[in-house]
């Protein structure tokens, strides 16, 4: 299996979740590493899965799996 990237410009390390947005909604998705080939989702490390901001009144929905 190809380990996938961050998609963070200047970012070289592993993706670990998937970010997508509802523009409509104003709200910011991330959960585990989605399937390959969506066009409208950004794969991120784990740093800039901690450091993720959006704009003022957006709300940012975090899809935890579950360790067991």
């Amino acid at each position: 299996m190809r380990e996938r990237q961050c998609s963070k410009v200047g970012c070289s390390r592993e993706a670990v979740s998937t970010l997508t947005y509802d523009y409509a909604d104003q709200m910011a998705a991330v959960g585990p590493l989605g399937p390959d080939g969506d066009p409208h989702a950004h794969d991120l490390c784990a740093i800039h899965t901690e450091r993720l901001s959006v704009p003022r009144g957006w709300v940012v929905v975090r899809h935890e799996t579950l360790q067991s």
